[in-house]
């Protein structure tokens, strides 16, 4: 019996702990602004294909977390902005994008890549 609530104690706690960023948030909207926004960047939606035809970010490309691995090598040499629906799987897609040499960036949620284009096309 210990052994198991140890078990569900411990597997909370790493659950609890990887919604959480370390990035600071001003600092973060501050630099995505500006990766987002720039002439090289590749905008990258990790979400299944059904999702992303639902609606996503203008100029983005669909390759689905499950995906990535195998597409590590058509991303290398690229800035990308990362992003899904809430950023759960934008986060997994940048742990092996970093791992593999990328240079990614996370873009957290679509809405939130969308809404910095948007703004940024009202200027």
């Amino acid at each position: 019996m210990k052994g198991n609530l140890f078990g569900i104690v411990l597997f909370s706690i790493l659950v609890l702990n990887s919604c959480k960023t370390t990035h600071s948030a001003e600092v973060h909207k501050t630099s995505i602004k500006e990766v987002v926004t720039s002439s090289d960047v590749t905008l990258l939606d990790v979400r299944i294909p059904e999702q992303y035809a639902a609606g996503t970010a203008k100029n983005a490309i669909n390759i689905p977390l499950a995906e990535i691995q195998n597409n590590i090598e058509t991303l290398k040499g690229k800035k990308v902005v990362v992003f899904c629906n809430k950023g759960v799987q934008a986060d997994q897609a940048m742990e092996i994008l970093k791992k593999n040499g990328v240079e990614a960036y996370d873009g957290t949620s679509w809405k939130n890549v969308k809404g910095i284009q948007d703004e940024a096309d009202k200027k």
